[in-house]
């Protein structure tokens, strides 16, 4: 009878944690999309392998036109799985349709050729802009429904790219990304419904992977790296993954080693950004379970930014990064960050949450009624890391932060800055351990 009540004891307590609802930091709950069982590529119709339409095995030759009929012919018959079997594929744009899918095979690759010609001018979306810029090696627009798999590789073949930016930068110092005409490795556009799962994205040119103004997105279990060393041939704004006014997106399993940021929400950027139909928001993005090598942030909002709202960090090693959390301020954009939790942190970074005025190329406007741009309601708990600081965090007549609560947080610095008190309101401290180290 004893064995029966501890049996029983023991299910209600598992039923009562499974009961417990996982929230957003908002406290309103998270969605059970977000725990759905992933799609099976096996059912997404017929398998068209391109090797079967033509298209060769063979690393030298270019062959953009021949893998774009094929994945033409999987829309016009009705939808399908794109697979590129083992072998590397040499390509320029490659456009998706509504009903297709890419599956890249253990040992497969598609490879971007490294001129600039081979990727039209269309309008697009970059660096906060909506303008005419160069397309990406993969292109998804308004499809519902649009899947990335497999265990082979995306390679940008990023190297030419990279050091000719950096001849432009010592020829003049104030060249920007766009000036330096580049391809992202990828782009996602009003899409619906979208998988990336198992791929692995590598040395791309530009950013890595863009979602733009896109819904219910899965970034699963990637591997992303681009080279930060040497000098001459480190990827420059290599960003692994680029959230631009979405809503709902998960990133679970990733590992990440880029010479930029590694997730970075953006969404508009100016003196009138927030009046730009373009522009907008990233809403309840859930940032779980991955790795970084170096990065210059696990988790950055802005520079192009208008609001994020619902952001959790969690669960996550770090091995190198510059920062953990960074808010970048642009002092000519009105930008509001809320509700965002950095939580279950371990390993080593640089500094562990960055907030400073974001200046680079920004052109402020004049406007009467510019808002003040303002940080709300920022936790960050359960820290265990070896760091320079805890807090670089500068104030600002152009923003307001406050609410920040940081809780059981354990880290070893080699600089000991604290916070003063008059530049967050309302800062909660619980369980904070700063040990300094030589």
């Amino acid at each position: 009878m004893k064995k029966i009540c501890i049996t029983v004891l023991m299910l209600m307590l598992v039923l009562s944690a499974s009961a417990k609802q996982d929230l957003w930091p908002d406290g309103t709950p998270i969605d059970k999309w977000f725990t759905q069982e992933k799609v099976d590529v096996r059912k997404l119709g017929k398998q068209y392998v391109i090797t079967d339409y033509g298209v060769k095995a063979d690393s030298t030759l270019l062959q953009t036109q021949k893998i774009q009929a094929v994945i033409n012919r999987c829309a016009a018959e009705g939808g399908g799985v794109v697979v590129v079997p083992r072998g590397t594929f040499l390509s320029g744009s490659l456009f998706f349709r509504q009903g297709t899918h890419l599956h890249l095979s253990e040992g497969g690759t598609i490879k971007g050729i490294d001129n600039i010609q081979y990727y039209p001018l269309k309008e697009t979306r970059i660096e906060g802009q909506t303008i005419k810029y160069f397309c990406a090696l993969i292109n998804a627009d308004h499809i519902k429904g649009f899947s990335i798999t497999g265990k082979g590789t995306l390679n940008g073949n990023g190297e030419r790219f990279w050091r000719e930016f950096w001849i432009r930068r010592q020829f003049n110092r104030q060249c920007t990304n766009l000036e330096a005409l580049r391809p992202r490795l990828m782009y996602i556009s009003d899409c619906e419904d979208v998988l990336l799962d198992g791929v692995r994205l590598i040395n791309s040119a530009f950013w890595t992977c863009h979602v733009y103004r896109s819904s219910h997105v899965k970034i699963q279990n990637l591997y992303i790296y681009a080279p930060h060393e040497p000098q001459e041939a480190k990827a420059p704004s290599s960003d692994a993954i680029d959230l631009d006014f979405c809503k709902d997106v998960l990133v679970d399993g990733c590992f990440m080693s880029v010479n930029d940021d590694a997730i970075a929400l953006k969404g508009g950027k100016g003196t009138w950004a927030d009046k730009d139909a373009n522009n907008g928001p990233n809403k309840n993005i859930l940032v779980q379970n991955c790795r970084y090598g170096f990065v210059h942030s696990c988790i950055t909002l802005g520079s192009e930014s208008v609001m994020d709202h619902n952001v959790m960090l969690r669960n996550i090693e770090v091995d190198g990064a510059s920062r953990v959390l960074w808010l970048k301020m642009r002092p000519d954009t009105p930008q509001r960050y809320e509700y965002v939790t950095v939580e279950n942190i371990r390993g080593s970074a640089i500094n562990v949450l960055v907030i400073r005025p974001w200046t680079q190329f920004f052109k402020p406007d004049d406007r009467e009624d510019m808002p003040l741009s303002v940080c709300d309601h920022i936790t960050i708990r359960n820290i265990d890391m070896d760091c320079k600081t805890l807090f670089n965090v500068g104030a600002s007549d152009k923003y307001r932060l406050q609410n920040f609560t940081v809780e059981n947080v354990r880290v070893r610095v080699t600089d000991n800055v604290t916070l003063e008190d008059d530049i967050i309101e309302n800062l909660t401290t619980k369980n904070l351990m700063v040990e300094e180290v030589n």
